[in-house]
């Protein structure tokens, strides 16, 4: 099974959502990133009325139906890890 290194930091003016208890995933490929929210958001314990945003490499939203290895291969850094961050609102204004 292939696994994409991923990143997740908190928004640096996030005031709503917790911190991840951990930041470094490995994330199996086949994994939608619908897939991917949803755990996440139960690692975070999130309410379903909570808004959660995942932000790409800081360039935007990502299709949810996308396999970690297509946003991996598209969006991943060149020290080879994939950066996320999340947040409660839309930052595309950041």
């Amino acid at each position: 099974m292939s696994c994409s290194q991923v990143i997740i930091e908190r928004y640096e003016r996030e005031k709503f959502l917790p911190p991840l208890d951990k930041t470094k995933f490995l994330v199996p490929h086949e994994l939608t990133m619908t897939q991917f929210v949803t755990i996440i958001r139960n690692r975070m314990a999130l309410l379903p009325t909570q808004a959660f945003y995942l932000l790409i490499s800081d360039s935007g939203l990502s299709s949810m139906s996308l396999t970690m290895a297509q946003v991996y291969k598209e969006q991943q850094d060149e020290d080879g890890f994939l950066y996320m961050t999340y947040a409660s609102q839309e930052m595309f204004g950041h």
